[in-house]
C-alpha cells in the first residue's frame, strides 16, 4: 500500500533554486523556499519546492519541473531594482480606453512577476495630494503593485518594507510635477499635438 507522506530530500538543490533561497512568484510576489520535498502522488514520486508567503500566511508547493515554464525566478539583481525605481520617476502613461480594459492591463502585469512591468502599474497609478481622489478599484491596483513592488526591493536591499514603501514615494515625488494644474497643462499639450 502506498503512503503520501512527504519526505524529505537531502539534497537541498534543484533547477538553481536552493531552500532558504527568496524567490519570486508571478501570481503572489516574493516568497521563500523553506524545503525541497519529494512527495508520492498517485503512484508517481515528485519532487516539490515548498514556498512560505509570510505575509500572506500562506504555503505553496510548486512542483520543481514546474517552476521555471510557471516564471518562478530569483529575486531582482539590484541594478534591476533601480531600473525599477527610474521607472517610477517617469512621466505616468495612461491610455485613454475604457477602465475596465485597463484595469485587466494593470492586473496582468501585477500578475506578470515583472518588477518593471508592476513599476509601471506603480507609475501610472500614483496620485499626489494635489491631484484627484482615486477610484475604489484604482486605489486597490495601486495598492497591490505597491506592495508587490515593495517587498521585492525590500529582500533585494535588505530593509523592511516600510522603508521599501518610503523609497519608492520618494522616487515617484522626484517625478515629473503631478497635479490637477500639471495634468490639464499636459492634456492640452497632447491636444495641440494631435
Amino acid at each position: 500500500m502506498a503512503t503520501s507522506i512527504p519526505q524529505k530530500k537531502s539534497a537541498s538543490t534543484r533547477q538553481g533554486f536552493k531552500s532558504g533561497e527568496f524567490i519570486v512568484y508571478p501570481s503572489h510576489g516574493v516568497g521563500q523556499i523553506v524545503t525541497i520535498e519529494e512527495q508520492e502522488v498517485a503512484g508517481h514520486k515528485l519532487e516539490l519546492f515548498v514556498i512560505d508567503f509570510q505575509k500572506d500566511k500562506m504555503r505553496l508547493k510548486v512542483p520543481v519541473a514546474k517552476a521555471t515554464s510557471i516564471g518562478m525566478r530569483k529575486l531582482a539583481e539590484t541594478d534591476y531594482v533601480e531600473r525599477a525605481l527610474k521607472v517610477v520617476q517617469g512621466r505616468a502613461r495612461v491610455k485613454r480606453t475604457m477602465w475596465s480594459r485597463r484595469a485587466q492591463e494593470y492586473d496582468a502585469k501585477i500578475n506578470s512577476g515583472d518588477l518593471i512591468l508592476i513599476a509601471e502599474v506603480v507609475r501610472d497609478l500614483y496620485r499626489a495630494d494635489s491631484q484627484p481622489e482615486q477610484s475604489y478599484s484604482e486605489r486597490q491596483l495601486y495598492e497591490a503593485a505597491l506592495d508587490r513592488m515593495a517587498r521585492e526591493v525590500a529582500a533585494v536591499n535588505r530593509v523592511s518594507e516600510t522603508e521599501a514603501v518610503h523609497l519608492i514615494e520618494i522616487n515617484l515625488n522626484k517625478g515629473p510635477k503631478r497635479g490637477a494644474k500639471a495634468d490639464n497643462e499636459e492634456a492640452e499639450q497632447e491636444e495641440e499635438a494631435a
